[in-house]
């Protein structure tokens, strides 16, 4: 996963929403710690399952990692200031888009994972529409 982050990384820009789909334990965080490995540096993502929101790097380029895991209603976003993981400097990365299609918008790269636990992975990454 995270040399399939890696190379994606070559590709991404800053402004770029990414969006993640998979089961649980298909890899979506090991991919976005790859991601931001490659982009920013630093130690390997973590889950923000329960805290929503994870940042990594600095104010020159920031990787936004939001987990709508947990989001039962997109009206439950307003409470949580998410709309701050997006700008002109960050990689805003999203697990769960279908949680909450109105925050993802036209993402610039789609990532979806087939497969989870002890079986293989089937990985496709394409342009956004």
């Amino acid at each position: 996963m995270r040399e399939l982050a890696a190379a994606l990384a070559q590709r991404v820009r800053p402004g770029d929403v990414i969006t993640i789909r998979g089961a649980l334990g298909s890899g979506k965080t090991a991919f976005v710690g790859g991601l931001a490995a490659a982009l920013v540096g630093g130690d390997p993502a973590t889950s923000p399952t329960f805290t929503f929101r994870q940042r990594y790097g600095t104010r020159d380029l920031l990787v936004e990692h939001l987990d709508l895991y947990r989001v039962e209603d997109e009206s439950d976003l307003l409470e949580l200031g998410l709309e701050e993981a997006f700008g002109p400097n960050v990689v805003t990365v999203i697990e769960w888009p279908e949680r909450a299609p109105s925050l993802a918008g036209k993402p610039a790269w789609r990532v979806e994972i087939v497969g989870c636990g002890d079986a293989a992975r089937e990985v496709t990454i394409a342009p956004g529409a």
